[in-house]
């Protein structure tokens, strides 16, 4: 099966004996073991989540997959393949949220991690060391949008012996598969796209790799950061839309990049799509279109916050992935806990902004861009 008949079947095959097209939500903590061994206890195991589990392996072309109640659910199991002296190498231009689990949660832990941009493939090879277990990937970056080249640090992990990780949450896997390019394993907040319409959290945890699932899988239940079945069903539901949504969303962040590349109140643009983007002829190569997300750098950064509050369609808020488009402010926001210096040096200015491309009509995007811009 292809992407987008892959989203709508598997995990929602019809149920017998009713022959149920949508797949039903079992609202069960335990299950009866008198006739079956399967299912003991909810937190472990749930026919929902693993419906939901099915389906992701599916759309990322792999073997396994675990679901969670969010991404950082995830990304917090993820770690557990860590330990006391293991050293990390992520990339400098990542969520919040990692920067925040790695600097000042896991550091805490004797885990130690370096920030590099991992554009320049030789920066990375000269910060990897006889402890480093683990390389942090994400492609497209949040929020620079960054490419990077998953194959080459892919080699460069396993050359040391280390796990190979890639957040695919801006590219969802309708437009990147990071196995195919040789990552260990895929991250993903299924609260953005996955999920695509701001009513739920969820993360997930893809691989091939039999011996990581299988610690992994003991992981996600020994930890308990697992989703409710209604929250399963609801990113299952969610899913089966992803394919037209992220056409739809790719179609207007396009458009919406051109208008901001030419618009004289913009310094800069970040997304891949553009020609003369840094990262275009990579992406081309890895993604099979170039997103719904970008960002754009103001000339006048002053007033930031209280230009965007002009927005009449689009919504000032953090998160992404969903059908109605979003605008923030990474300083103040989404990357408002990692340090200033930090934040400065990669990029994140005061003058930065991230938009969030939904579907609604191109010429009311439009004129809300240039609301804003004016």
């Amino acid at each position: 099966m292809r992407f987008a008949t892959k989203a709508i079947h598997v995990g929602s095959e019809p149920m017998p004996p009713t022959g149920t097209v949508t797949p039903p939500i079992y609202m069960t903590s335990t299950y009866s073991q008198k006739d079956q061994q399967t299912y003991d206890y909810a937190r472990g195991v749930n026919p929902t989540r693993e419906a939901l589990e099915r389906n992701l392996a599916s759309l990322e072309d792999a073997t396994h997959a675990l679901a969670f109640s969010s991404g950082m659910g995830a990304i917090t199991t993820l770690t557990t393949l860590l330990k006391k002296g293991d050293h990390v190498v992520v990339t400098d231009d990542c969520y919040g949220g990692v920067h925040r689990i790695f600097t000042r949660i896991l550091s805490a832990y004797g885990i130690e991690s370096t920030f590099v941009d991992m554009r320049d493939l030789v920066d990375v090879e000269d910060v990897m060391g006889p402890d480093t277990r683990m390389v942090w990937i994400e492609s497209p970056t949040n929020p620079l949008l960054k490419v990077l080249d998953l194959r080459e640090l892919a080699v460069i992990a396993k050359a040391h012996e280390a796990i190979s990780v890639c957040d695919n949450t801006f590219a969802s896997p309708a437009l990147q598969n990071p196995l195919k390019w040789g990552v260990d394993v895929v991250v993903h907040s299924a609260t953005k796209y996955l999920g695509g319409h701001a009513d739920v959290l969820g993360g997930a945890l893809v691989l091939n790799r039999a011996d990581l699932f299988d610690r992994l899988k003991f992981a996600q239940n020994a930890i308990g950061a697992v989703p409710s079945p209604f929250d399963a069903w609801l990113i299952l539901r969610g899913i089966k839309t992803l394919d037209v949504r992220i056409e739809r969303q790719c179609d207007n962040a396009a458009a919406l990049a051109k208008l901001l590349h030419d618009h004289p109140a913009v310094a800069k643009v970040h997304y891949p799509g553009l020609p003369d983007d840094e990262g275009h002829r990579l992406a081309a190569k890895q993604m099979r279109r170039f997103g719904g997300m970008l960002s754009f750098e103001l000339k006048d950064p002053r007033g930031a916050v209280e230009r965007l509050r002009r927005a009449q369609v689009v919504l000032l808020a953090e998160s992404l992935g969903g059908v109605e488009s979003l605008i923030e402010h990474p300083w103040s926001m989404t990357h408002a806990s990692v340090p200033p210096e930090q934040r400065s040096r990669q990029g994140i200015t005061e003058a930065l902004v991230r938009m969030s491309v939904g579907l609604e009509d191109i010429d009311d995007l439009t004129e809300d861009v240039e609301r804003i811009l004016a």
